[in-house]
């Protein structure tokens, strides 16, 4: 088989840990090219990877004859530089949120669908193996009648891990456009919509900055939630977890509860109404701290999707389905309404 050339633009800590990581395990990729506007972080992640170096992503599109990118860059510039790839004819993975609004979001899968190139968002909780299991057992009808839910998705803030600190683009709003809310929320509504299989139609929220006097953008979030069937649950995303992770999900059903990432050693514990208790231990979540899970999986997925010429898993427009509960629970805080996430 042919190796994929790839490109991966934007160099910070999602690249580093996640992107150019996977795309050089992957026997089917060539890593030829990245590109950062800082040099220096440019040419050191070069180095490390053995790839030509770029300044500019409007030059690794037109000299490096790539395949396909990674789009690893601040949130304001994904639509843009997606799109550019897509019209030069290069295969596009983005990272979350795809974009900054409806209008960006449809421009992208415009060009996807006119440039015949695949667009695959990196919203990586649905590969998750807890995930996954409690989708099947839903589906199945083994947990009966779904009620109620709770998600969160928090930790201590990107300062911990961003390659800039606390200068992170993460938490000025002319770049970032979203903070906790993009970087940790817009997984969970993914994340909702993929395992209850519905899509959420309403939104309530009061999102905050309370806990970083140096942002500008959002810290901490609680959105209340209904989906079209009338499932109804809350939503929390926080850069103030100032101890360990949390990124749990519990479902309440008619015949049994499921934990999703909420116990230390079990991945999923199922709690029977007739008080029989299964436990899974499928493997670690993946996450910023030390132990957890080594693969991503997004990147196998996409180039799978690119060489077999199959629909990426997660494509433009389920990114797009989850960003407009993002947008939503916006307009609820700004309005202090609830919110009709837009119909499609």
């Amino acid at each position: 088989m042919e190796k994929l050339r790839v490109g991966v633009i934007g160099c910070g800590s999602i690249a580093q840990h996640r992107h150019l990581p996977e795309y050089k395990a992957n026997l089917n990729v060539e890593l030829v090219a990245v590109c950062d506007s800082n040099e220096e972080r440019a040419k050191e992640v070069a180095e490390k990877f053995g790839a030509e170096v770029y300044t500019s992503f409007e030059e690794l599109l037109k000299n490096a004859e790539v395949d396909a990118v990674s789009v690893c860059t601040p949130n304001y510039l994904h639509a843009p530089i997606s799109i550019a790839a897509l019209n030069a004819g290069v295969h596009v993975l983005c990272e979350k949120p795809m974009a900054t609004s409806t209008e960006e979001a449809e421009a992208m899968i415009a060009a996807a669908e006119a440039s015949g190139k695949k667009l695959m968002i990196g919203h990586n909780q649905r590969f998750v193996p807890s995930h996954q299991r409690a989708r099947k057992l839903i589906a199945s009808g083994e947990i009966g009648k779904i009620y109620s839910f709770r998600t969160a998705f928090g930790h201590g803030g990107p300062e911990g891990w961003s390659v800039d600190g606390k200068e992170s683009w993460f938490f000025q709003k002319d770049k970032a456009f979203v903070g906790a809310m993009g970087d940790l929320g817009v997984h969970k509504t993914d994340l909702l919509r993929y395992v209850l299989g519905e899509e959420i139609v309403e939104v309530g929220s009061f999102v905050e900055t309370s806990a970083k006097d140096f942002a500008d953008v959002d810290d901490n979030a609680v959105c209340v939630l209904k989906t079209e069937s009338g499932i109804i649950g809350t939503l929390a995303a926080s850069w103030a977890y100032v101890s360990k992770e949390d990124n749990s999900t519990i479902i309440y059903g008619e015949k049994a509860i499921l934990r999703l990432e909420d116990d230390p050693t079990n991945s999923l514990v199922v709690q029977y109404a007739n008080g029989e208790v299964v436990n899974y231990q499928l493997g670690k979540i993946q996450s910023n701290d030390a132990g957890g899970q080594r693969t991503s999986h997004v990147i196998d997925h996409f180039v799978d999707a690119v060489l077999q010429n199959q629909e990426p898993p997660v494509p433009g427009e389920e990114g797009m389905k989850s960003l407009e509960v993002i947008l939503a629970a916006l307009e609820s805080n700004e309005t202090k309404q609830i919110v009709r996430v837009r119909e499609r």
